[in-house]
């Protein structure tokens, strides 16, 4: 779990932005953009992450060039909300390396999987693994992505 967040001022937003944007930036240059000396920046950076406000420092593929070509949103709706199914099932998207994303929402459906993967038959032995063997899917929709228009976790501060 983590830490309560703390307390943010001007200056950690714009730093937050610029990381957001590219974590690759030198100190240096972050120091002369939030106009705050180096050690400033360090220490507000090392809280930020302490305390979960960056949750990581990533690198983002471009998934055609890695020959992962096709995203996948799934529909998913769970056959019982037993608190012990619903975990497992959870536990299930956590581990699979394919799901992207996983939300429980409410609505129609019970979960929203954004997932990556090779081509279409690799899909289709992950819907056999997910969906079939897994237990507790009543039902799952596909929609196959045309075109990554925007895919961003980029957040408005």
């Amino acid at each position: 779990m983590r830490e309560k967040a703390p307390q943010m001022d001007a200056f950690d937003l714009r730093l937050l932005e610029l990381v957001q944007g590219n974590n690759q930036l030198a100190m240096r240059e972050l120091a002369e953009r939030v106009n705050l000396s180096l050690p400033a920046v360090a220490k507000r950076l090392q809280r930020l992450r302490k305390s979960g406000v960056i949750m990581a420092d990533r690198s983002i593929l471009a998934p055609e060039l890695v020959g992962v070509n096709t995203t996948v949103v799934v529909n998913v709706s769970v056959e019982s909300e037993v608190i012990e199914k619903l975990d497992a099932i959870r536990q299930r998207f956590l581990e699979c390396p394919q799901v992207q994303q996983c939300y429980y929402v409410t609505g129609d459906v019970d979960f929203i999987l954004i997932i990556a993967v090779k081509d279409m038959k690799e899909y289709e032995k992950l819907t056999r693994e997910l969906f079939f063997e897994g237990g507790n899917v009543r039902r799952f929709k596909t929609f196959v992505a045309m075109d990554r228009v925007k895919v961003s976790l980029d957040l408005t501060l």
